[in-house]
């Protein structure tokens, strides 16, 4: 049994120094963030040790509500260590150089959600025949983007709409998006959009993220 599939629409990948330039943690940054739409939640600690990283995790956990997934990074370790602590987390997003996505799925069990980065048609294609089930793929860069230093180039809104047909799998984008893509991205047939900077370094993420949520369509819940 598997858990209830999880809205992606406005999809939150968070940054904490971008958050931290703007006076607020992480969790802070959640909380309002998701007052203003937002439906999942990716915790992204590139630099923080797993104690640092575990701490984050329970304390966005803490702030968030049962209708909104939390997903962890990369750091299948972290996954694991929140969910001994009985911390509510739905799973993992991994990256192609990340551990393969079959040991992957052993490790965090048939009910949590799996997503995996892919650029390419033929990662698209593995990601969708994989025997380890995974749950949705991210796809990027749409835009030029400087919070992930190894993003690939940028597809724009063609180059994304080529890739996601190619997919079965819910396909999200990311990479500078904004607003004003979230239209044409779900015409592409997005199933949501992850944004980092124009959440996380806005000055009020509540309104940031209720032009995302409006943008693609929804009325976000007050």
């Amino acid at each position: 049994m598997t858990q209830a599939p999880v809205d992606l629409s406005v999809y939150l990948v968070t940054d904490a120094a971008q958050c931290g330039a703007r006076g607020r943690g992480v969790a802070e940054t959640v909380a309002q963030a998701v007052a203003g739409g937002v439906t999942a939640v990716q915790i992204r600690e590139k630099d923080a040790d797993g104690r640092d990283f575990l701490r984050t995790v329970e304390a966005v956990a803490a702030v968030l509500p049962e209708r909104v997934a939390l997903i962890v990074n990369d750091r299948v370790d972290v996954f694991l260590a929140a969910r001994v602590a009985g911390v509510r987390v739905s799973g993992v997003h991994i990256g192609q150089s990340d551990l393969p996505p079959a040991a992957v799925r052993e490790l965090i069990g048939a009910q949590a959600v799996l997503g995996l980065s892919a650029a390419t048609p033929d990662e698209l294609r593995a990601a969708a025949g994989h025997p380890a089930r995974v749950d949705h793929v991210g796809i990027g860069a749409l835009h030029a983007t400087r919070t992930k230093a190894d993003a690939p180039p940028s597809l724009g809104h063609d180059g994304f709409a080529r890739l996601a047909r190619l997919s079965p799998l819910p396909a999200v984008a990311i990479g500078g998006v904004t607003p004003d893509d979230l239209p044409r991205l779900r015409e592409a047939g997005a199933a949501g959009a992850a944004v980092v900077s124009g959440i996380c370094a806005a000055e009020d993420p509540r309104a940031a993220a209720r032009a995302y949520a409006l943008a693609w369509g929804r009325v976000p819940a007050r």
